[in-house]
């Protein structure tokens, strides 16, 4: 019996060897081929070939997707067995992986992204007290935040209700973003090479970024900026003058405003969506028609120093523009730097500019009126 187990033992090593090497090997012939190998596998062979046209085209496979071993026996399997999806699809899990190794080219701005709002993670979204107190978590949170999460709202977070406390149920997901690099950018999308621009691009120049995509959960599936349209805006009846910067599409996908409620205004009159509603922000007053990208910048948000960009630094009024009482200067202003006008401060009238060409003018006095 002794003699059986020992041979049982020493096959299964021999197996488990071969197992080892051939594995190993693969992984050496495939890294060494910058991925082309991944070709092989003939369900792989479109996925190859798209990230051969792509601007990442000179990025092997396994710089981006795991290399572990887990992975690669999964992969195998899956193969062997035949029972390949009609479409291959990350995982979740791999996802997150994923936008960990995106930082090894992109230092900058994975930096940016990482300090800024679009990296808030699974507990900060999904466990908010004041959100989940006044709207019940559902599905369609995940449109946003999470869409790449393979399961239902109920798999990540407790209770379903409007009382907490509330707790991340799946382990080690609790820190990770729920808006990772795949959300906004299609890595496999057709492009030229990348390459680092000798500048930053202007805030006010062309749309950029053949990368920049929106992944749709519904689909399971990016959608090129061009793809995506600019939505139409109403402020009360009047349409909005919405800037045509085609980047703004892809803003717009989760900064959107809402259809009018039943009871509303707006919706009694049919005036469509309004400026403001929902998470929407599109700019009005002394901002209307101006870019998203003009003040923000793309991976982190910052609006630091954006004021300048435009303004001088002392306003006709004689005031530093970035200290004016906005929601720029103090969030707790009661003046939305995205929807201020001249009147919000000037109540009594606006007066003329300091400023004619190179004379200065007197500031109008309120007993002069």
């Amino acid at each position: 019996m002794k003699r059986v187990f020992f041979h049982v033992a020493l096959a299964a090593g021999i197996l488990i060897l071969c197992a080892a090497g051939a594995i190993g090997g693969a992984t050496y012939y495939y890294t060494s081929q910058r991925g082309a190998g991944c070709a092989g596998c003939h369900e792989m062979a479109d996925y190859v070939g798209a990230v051969h046209a792509s601007s990442h085209r000179s990025v092997g496979c396994f710089d981006c997707h795991s290399t572990g071993w887990a992975a690669k026996l999964r992969h195998t399997a899956v193969h062997l067995s035949g029972r390949t999806p009609e479409a291959i699809r990350l995982r979740d899990v791999d996802v997150v992986e994923m936008t960990a190794k995106c930082q090894s080219c992109h230092q900058r701005e994975y930096a940016t992204w990482r300090a800024g709002p679009h990296s808030a993670t699974y507990a900060q979204i999904f466990t908010n007290a004041q959100q989940n107190a006044t709207r019940r978590l559902m599905d369609d949170c995940f449109r946003c935040h999470g869409m790449q999460f393979s399961g239902s709202i109920g798999d990540i977070v407790q209770p379903q209700s409007l009382n907490g406390p509330w707790r991340i149920v799946r382990a080690g997901l609790a820190s990770e973003p729920t808006m990772p690099c795949q959300a906004c950018h299609w890595i496999h999308r057709e492009g030229l090479p990348v390459s680092k621009p000798v500048a930053r691009f202007s805030v006010a120049g062309a749309a950029d970024g053949e990368s920049l995509a929106f992944f749709d959960r519904r689909e399971q599936m990016h959608f090129a900026i061009a793809e995506l349209p600019l939505p139409q805006i109403f402020d009360r009846a009047r349409p909005v003058n919405v800037s045509p910067d085609q980047r703004q599409a892809l803003c717009y996908q989760c900064h959107a405003p809402r259809q009018p409620d039943a009871e509303s205004a707006a919706a009694r009159n049919n005036w469509g969506a309004q400026a403001g509603s929902g998470d929407d922000r599109t700019p009005l007053g002394v901002h209307e028609g101006i870019s998203c990208f003009t003040c923000h910048s793309g991976h982190g948000e910052s609006t630091r120093a954006s004021c300048a960009t435009c303004h001088p630094v002392m306003s006709d009024c004689g005031l530093a523009v970035e200290k004016m009482d906005t929601t720029y200067a103090n969030p707790a202003s009661k003046h939305n730097i995205h929807w201020v006008k001249c009147q919000d401060c000037h109540t009594h009238g606006v007066p003329r500019s300091m400023h004619r060409g190179s004379e200065f003018v007197k500031p109008i006095q309120w007993n002069e009126r």
